[in-house]
């Protein structure tokens, strides 16, 4: 079982304590809870990674090319610099 109650600016970091609970070998369920209040420095928190996810997802999609096929216009219109 993994519990995240101190949550990270960066959806990286917990994913990564989340992935080590489902070693290789590992035969019992993995349960992962996170802890968020509302109202409270966590729950901004939260909402800053599903924001920074949502963004990933914008740029980073399975089966699509390399981020490197990207022109300079489409980044700046990503992270919505003039």
């Amino acid at each position: 079982m993994v519990i995240l109650y101190d949550l990270w600016w960066n959806p990286a970091v917990e994913q990564q304590a989340a992935d080590r609970a489902h070693r290789i070998g590992q035969k019992n369920v993995v349960q992962v809870i996170r802890l968020v209040t509302q109202g409270t420095v966590e729950d901004k928190m939260y909402e800053l990674q599903q924001k920074k996810k949502n963004l990933i997802d914008e740029v980073i999609q399975p089966g699509q090319e390399a981020l490197s096929t990207l022109t300079e216009q489409e980044l700046r219109e990503i992270l919505m610099i003039p």
